[in-house]
């Protein structure tokens, strides 16, 4: 009978040079035009709470040490309740957390 391999939690063994780049990416995606236009809006994608621009961080929806990469499709702005909150979770592992916002429908 064959074993199942064992899952592990983090999906990929980055290398730190991979990491550094991932990093110096979100750098640059941070100075782009796209991204201050996203923050401007002042609205946490998780939670959809109204946040003053300046408290509003990126946030890697798949996150680096799962493989997530720093690309527009990636990155949200998000409150630092829910970016703390989060961690390196995908958001479907963190369903309880975003349930608190949801509201039945009518």
């Amino acid at each position: 009978m064959r074993q199942k391999k064992k899952i592990q939690p983090f999906a990929y063994d980055l290398e730190q040079e991979d990491l550094n780049r991932e990093r110096r990416r979100a750098k640059e995606l941070r100075d782009t035009q796209w991204w201050k236009r996203r923050l401007s809006k002042g609205i946490c994608y998780y939670c959809r709470r109204l946040t003053p621009p300046k408290e509003l961080t990126m946030d890697h929806i798949v996150p680096i040490s799962r493989g997530g990469r720093s690309t527009k499709g990636n990155v949200v702005p998000c409150c630092k309740e829910c970016n703390n909150a989060k961690k390196q979770l995908l958001p479907i592992e963190w369903e309880a957390y975003l349930k608190k916002f949801t509201h039945p429908a009518l």
